[in-house]
């Protein structure tokens, strides 16, 4: 279970361009809960998902994984916890590295770090059998350079990578975004069967708002760094965009009769 319990985060604080990016976030998630969260720019949605993974630390509050407080540990010390994947296909794999040498630092990940990876026949042979299950052919090219792959294939990898050591916590950035719809697709319904198989507890940023409510079972509204709408159950089952957009507006008191701007942030 993940709990985040008053959490506050500010930046440049004291300073003429403070910014109170969250305030008085309450949130617990259950162990196999899979949340999308929406939010107008600014929201403090990635903020939100930094404070979990360790990036940033908050100015008050704390965060709890499976009982555990975690709130002071840095990113480091949460790996073999949190996995994370960003919205830049180029961000979470080396690319002068091979597949194999990428998933090799992967099974590292939380572990103290020498200068080997630990290649080896029974190794090559398990990195085969799980770019398999990703269906796009990787297996075959365990000693490819990453920077030779596609933006769709580097995020396929980033997101096996950061799930390989089974953590607690998936993170999801904006994931898709730079994908084209044909490759996302393919990326989310990877996303579907690695999360199905591993049992993961699930945050996904998103800038669409029908992904949000096609993915997982539970969609959190953010608004000028507070949680504004937490839907699941039958009102989530029966909510269409046009709904969300409505109840954005009667929560924020702002109107919007674009959902770009949701879209966006």
């Amino acid at each position: 279970m993940l709990k985040l319990t008053n959490l506050h985060k500010i930046f440049n604080y004291g300073k003429v361009n403070e910014n109170y990016v969250l305030k008085d976030i309450n949130l617990e998630v259950p162990t196999g809960d899979f949340i999308t969260i929406i939010g107008s720019n600014g929201a403090g949605k990635s903020t939100l998902l930094n404070l979990v993974a360790g990036t940033f630390f908050p100015e008050a509050g704390t965060v709890e994984i499976n009982g555990h407080d975690v709130t002071a540990w840095p990113v480091h010390k949460r790996a073999h916890l949190v996995g994370r994947v960003f919205q830049d296909p180029l961000q979470g794999t080396a690319a002068e590295m091979t597949i194999e040498e990428n998933l090799s630092l992967a099974v590292k990940r939380g572990k103290g770090r020498g200068l080997r990876l630990g290649l080896n026949k029974n190794r090559r042979a398990e990195f085969k059998r799980l770019l398999a299950l990703l269906e796009l052919g990787l297996e075959d090219r365990l000693e490819y350079p990453v920077k030779l792959l596609s933006g769709g294939q580097r995020q396929a990898l980033t997101l096996l990578m950061a799930t390989m050591g089974q953590p607690q916590i998936l993170l999801l950035d904006e994931y898709t975004a730079a994908l084209d719809p044909k490759t996302a697709i393919q990326i989310v319904e990877i996303t579907k069967r690695i999360v199905a198989q591993h049992k993961l507890t699930v945050l996904m940023v998103t800038h669409d708002l029908k992904q949000a409510l096609a993915m997982g079972n539970r969609t959190v509204m953010m608004d000028r760094g507070k949680i504004i709408l937490d839907l699941k159950g039958p009102e989530r089952e029966n909510i269409t965009v046009r709904d969300l957009l409505a109840k954005f507006t009667a929560r924020s008191g702002r109107e919007l009769t674009d959902d770009r701007i949701l879209l966006h942030g």
